[in-house]
């Protein structure tokens, strides 16, 4: 069987620089009915678990360290023997969250990850976060933005570890490039495509977002 993008939403808090927000979280499984693949493990370990559903997790992708993506990661990986993989670039972000734990593996760009016959690229897309990623699967004409590209614009960029001008050649270079009716899959709120967003950069820039 093909492999399939679900979703689950996961609520907790994201804390940086002194501050703590709510936030609800997109968890993303890509898979088929005998394994997977599990995008930024927000939050509940055991959510994540049930909707997996027994079947066997390959890897715990992070596509940036804040600890809002990656609060639930070590839970994941004890209770299912994954990995968990992060850009090295991102390790002071992960070292704040877990101390005490290292990622298993690190992702770079052009790594490709395979999963049920499905193959996702990664793309370093710096600005949010010094090593956030976006995974691209054109089989499924979708990628995987994390907090580098949202409904409506960039993430953000005023907390420690970002940088406004890279998350917008990120976001230029790397994503707007891809087919216009590639799906947005974004780490919180609403999906997207690259076609509705890219009549928007010039605007991004002006705004200073």
């Amino acid at each position: 069987m093909a492999a399939r993008v679900e979703h689950l939403v996961t609520s907790g808090t994201f804390s940086l620089d002194g501050g703590t927000w709510a936030v609800d979280n997109n968890v993303w499984i890509v898979g088929d009915e005998a394994e997977a693949i599990v995008i930024d493990a927000a939050h509940d370990a055991d959510a994540v678990l049930a909707a997996l559903g027994g079947r066997a997790l390959r890897a715990v992708v992070c596509t940036h360290a804040h600890d809002d993506h990656v609060n639930a990661a070590p839970a994941l990986a004890d209770a299912t023997g994954a990995p968990i993989l992060l850009h090295a670039d991102d390790l002071p972000l992960w070292k704040l969250t877990h101390p005490g734990r290292h990622p298993d593996g690190e992702l770079a760009d052009g790594q490709e990850i395979a999963i049920a016959g499905t193959v996702l690229t990664v793309l370093h897309t710096p600005g949010h976060a010094p090593g956030a990623v976006s995974l691209y699967a054109p089989e499924l004409g979708t990628v995987f933005t994390g907090d580098t590209l949202f409904a409506g614009g960039p993430g953000a960029t005023g907390r420690s570890f970002s940088h406004f001008p890279t998350i917008i050649d990120s976001i230029r270079d790397r994503l707007l490039t891809l087919p216009p009716e590639t799906i947005v899959r974004t780490g919180h709120g609403d999906t997207t495509t690259i076609g509705a967003e890219a009549p928007q950069l010039d605007e991004w820039i002006q705004r200073g977002h």
